[in-house]
């Protein structure tokens, strides 16, 4: 091992059947340092992490931890943290009904015999020294996200970790949430703790990142230090290509001819939920492109859940195609040709345990009725078509939807919902947490859904994405809309000044 090095892995391979999911990858990680593990969605980046960390075995390779003689064994989670090797996931796995405190120390208390007062002073002191602005005896769910998040680091800080995995932290965060982590970040550098960063925000991998891996169809592109790599070469590395600029994807797309002669194909007035938004008036037109924009915990997902009637509407008037319907639960809104994308793909749209083929029917199957079951042969042709059509990366349409990577289960979930033909189609985030390839794959395709005629609320937190797919922005700040723009005002500073300068009752 190199004498810098905490961590070394090399050569790893893993297979599962039909896919090789790693192939002979090399990565370094050294003390103290921040490294960006990047990729697209089934690179291998979360391959290569369960393989570090003992979900799953290697089929071949050897890992190399500092402090150790020879190459290491890790064959369970176990293993990987009494080795020094710790994990805080996206999806935070705390239990938010204990205190941070015992959270800190969940598995390694006495139960009755345990000295609580001093695991609570202790608890503190940990929390003190990382500055996390929390209390040993408050309850997780009374901290913010981000907090929660930093309690995890604190819980792997405290067990002696070396390597500290980061697997996408940031992606429910606000920007002065992601700082704070940051700060928690480099303090931990400061102390020699090696940090794996997995995330789909450039931006921040430039910010914060000493070195960047890239991984491409499970095998190695390339390690790069950061200030050798440019975006756009990073981009390129990442989908195999050159890039050219990314922001001119509209002007590959026609528009839809008839766009402004028609009448509204769904409007609201009034429209207001029991999810705490301000009544709101809204409308959008066959073949556009619009959005909902601002901070995040603006209202922005409680708006679109109202108009599917995911959330309880409490009072409004719904219109589609110019006449009046009542929308109270979601099947109201499908029968209506309305389909809707949620923002939490594991909480509300993957079913878990079920093929790529029984995920991508469901809803169609839903309109249809249980007691009216498709043909088995007519499940496989929709699979296949959308497959085809989503270039979803499946070894077949009866694999678990669960084993694919996230860009690929965002794209079942979208052919689920294309599968049922909407008029209107409402995506929330459909973006978030995949990579770029895939972003650009599915922004393409809203573009040309408008073109031929469907309507589409496209909703994401990065503006810049925003910016390109929609012609229509309504922006809202605490749960209220207090613009809309359009035309030469979308811009990047325009977003920010309506939300800054909006509305001030």
């Amino acid at each position: 091992m190199n004498e810098k090095s905490v961590l070394e892995l090399r050569d790893i391979h893993k297979s599962f059947p039909g896919v090789r999911a790693l192939q002979g990858v090399d990565f370094t990680l050294c003390e103290g340092e921040i490294h960006a593990l990047m990729g697209e969605n089934g690179a291998g980046k979360s391959t290569l992490i369960k393989v570090l960390t003992g979900v799953y075995g290697k089929d071949e390779g050897h890992i190399f931890l500092k402090g150790n003689e020879g190459e290491v064994s890790i064959r369970s989670p176990q293993d990987a943290q009494n080795l020094g090797i710790s994990t805080v996931y996206q999806e935070i796995t705390l239990c938010p009904n204990l205190s941070v405190a015992e959270n800190m120390y969940i598995g390694r208390t006495k139960g009755f015999g345990q000295n609580w007062k001093k695991m609570n002073a202790d608890a503190d002191k940990i929390l003190e020294s990382l500055e996390i602005p929390a209390k040993a005896s408050q309850q997780l769910a009374s901290c913010s996200l981000a907090v929660q998040q930093m309690v995890a680091i604190a819980r792997a800080v405290d067990m002696d970790c070396k390597v500290l995995i980061l697997d996408e932290p940031t992606s429910s965060l606000d920007e002065q949430e992601v700082e704070k982590l940051f700060k928690l970040m480099r303090d931990l550098k400061a102390r020699k703790v090696g940090i794996i960063f997995v995330t789909h925000f450039l931006d921040q991998v430039y910010e914060v990142c000493d070195r960047i891996t890239v991984l491409r169809d499970g095998k190695l592109v390339g390690q790069y230090d950061i200030k050798e790599l440019p975006r756009v070469q990073l981009v390129s590395k990442m989908l195999g290509k050159e890039m050219d600029d990314l922001s001119d994807i509209k002007g590959e797309q026609k528009e839809y001819k008839d766009k402004e002669g028609k009448a509204p194909v769904f409007e609201a007035e009034g429209l207001v939920s029991n999810a705490g938004i301000k009544p709101f008036d809204f409308h959008i037109k066959k073949g556009e492109v619009n959005g909902f924009t601002g901070l995040l915990g603006s209202g922005r997902s409680e708006c679109v859940r109202a108009i599917f009637g995911a959330d309880r509407v409490l009072g409004g008037n719904v219109k589609m195609n110019g006449k009046s319907v009542k929308i109270a639960k979601p099947l109201d809104a499908m029968k209506n040709g309305i389909a809707y994308l949620p923002e939490d793909r594991k909480k509300d749209g993957i079913v878990g345990d079920l093929s790529v083929r029984e995920n991508i029917i469901l809803a169609a199957q839903v309109l249809k009725g249980f007691f009216k079951p498709f043909k088995k042969s007519d499940t496989y042709k929709f699979a296949d078509e959308y497959i085809k059509l989503l270039d979803i990366k499946t070894a077949s349409a009866d694999t678990p939807i669960k084993s694919l990577s996230g860009g690929n289960q965002q794209k079942v979930i979208l052919g689920r919902w294309l599968l049922t033909h909407p008029e209107y189609l409402i995506l929330d985030e459909p973006t978030r947490g995949i990579d770029v390839g895939t972003k650009v794959d599915i922004q393409k395709l809203v573009l040309k859904l408008a073109s031929e005629g469907m309507s589409v609320t496209f909703i994401s937190s990065e503006t810049d994405e925003m910016l390109r797919t929609c012609s229509r922005l309504v922006v809202m700040r605490d749960r209220k809309v207090v613009g809309e723009l359009s035309g030469e005002e979308l811009s990047q500073n325009m977003i920010m000044s309506t939300i800054a300068g909006g509305d001030k009752e």
